[in-house]
């Protein structure tokens, strides 16, 4: 119990990390770094969900034959319309475009802003949680080893994030105290809903395909939808591309070693 408890506390720690960057780093992050950072953490996100999710999705349902596939084909899918719902009734801000989506409302530019990095961060903690209660539960394809190495990447590619929020609102009038705290507290939903998924996997062990398959959806459609359009706008996007590429390598590395 307790490694679980710190494989789901990994990631948040990594978020507040990134968050106290206000306190060290004078001026806002640059463009080029800011979308470098960006890459490195969508390049984390798609190996992850491919090596830590998919396939021991796949591998668990290899009992099915041919149809080995669909439980993860469901899942994923489920993920994938998981967060196209939230993404149509939570107001949010996304900072790469300056565009404001979900449904009208009156809260603050800050507010959105840190709500768009809160949803974005539940699919990541889920990941992590259903991992978890994978490794609890004495699923024969999740090791001690590959759950850390999911908690560890999704930690490096949350303390960009967190330097990603902090520095912005610092930018924009914010005190650096707060501005800390706003980032900290956009990382608080990963550990919750970690948790949450622990619990939901420990009841019925069966789906654990399908949630493994679902977190691996709900985080590409972050990738896709947030992310990449992040890295890629503007002159000089080949940065954002390296970075995606050391950020897959070093994620897939990290699995296959420890996994």
């Amino acid at each position: 119990m307790k490694e679980t408890i710190l494989g789901l506390l990994i990631p948040f720690i990594g978020t507040a990390a990134g968050a106290a960057c206000v306190f060290f780093l004078r001026d806002q992050l640059k463009t080029g770094v800011e979308r470098a950072l960006t890459g490195f953490a969508a390049g984390v996100m798609v190996a992850a969900s491919i090596w830590s999710l998919i396939v021991p999705a796949i591998e668990q349902s290899e009992d099915k034959g041919r149809l080995a596939f669909l439980p993860a084909f469901i899942g994923f899918w489920l993920g994938i319309l998981f967060l196209l719902l939230l993404d149509h009734v939570i107001p949010h801000l996304h900072r790469s475009i300056n565009q404001v989506e979900g449904p009208k409302s009156h809260l603050t530019r800050t507010a959105m802003l840190v709500l768009a990095v809160t949803l974005h961060n539940i699919p990541e903690g889920m990941a992590v949680g259903v991992v978890y209660a994978g490794l609890q539960n004495g699923t024969g394809t999740i090791t001690t080893g590959g759950a850390l190495a999911l908690a560890l990447g999704i930690a490096i590619q949350n303390f960009p994030e967190g330097a990603i929020i902090s520095m912005p609102l610092y930018a924009e009038g914010k005190s650096k105290p707060k501005s800390f705290w706003l980032g900290v507290l956009s990382g608080a939903v990963e550990p919750l809903f970690g948790g949450l998924t622990v619990l939901i996997a420990g009841l019925v062990v069966p789906a654990m395909p399908y949630l493994l398959s679902f977190a691996a959806g709900a985080m590409l459609y972050v990738v896709v939808e947030e992310l990449i359009p992040g890295m890629s706008a503007g002159k000089h996007s080949n940065v954002g591309v390296v970075a995606f590429a050391t950020g897959f390598s070093l994620m897939m590395a990290l699995d296959v070693a420890l996994g």
